[in-house]
């Protein structure tokens, strides 16, 4: 994982909002593209750039695939820019 793809995937607003939505838990990508007015082949490739990030892992059961958020990666984030801010002592 590197941080560009890291930025170009919370670059997005829809993006962002998934992972805010998973900030509350795990969701299917069903759950997660009633919440948008988009089609779920765009959704699908909102989900795959955040996969691809490391922002959210996959699981899947049975019929079904779960995305959960990756708080580490966002952490990881987070205290590279507060470093780079000045504000670790």
């Amino acid at each position: 994982m590197g941080y560009g793809e890291t930025f170009k995937a919370l670059s997005d607003p829809i993006r962002r909002q998934i992972l805010t939505m998973l900030k509350k838990g795990r969701m299917s990508a069903g759950d997660i593209s009633s919440h948008f007015d988009i089609s779920q082949a765009s959704v699908s490739y909102h989900l795959k750039l955040l996969k691809e990030a490391d922002l959210i892992f996959e699981e899947k059961e049975k019929n079904f695939i779960y995305y959960s958020l990756n708080a580490s990666v966002i952490e990881e984030v987070m205290l590279w820019l507060s470093d780079l801010k000045g504000d670790r002592q």
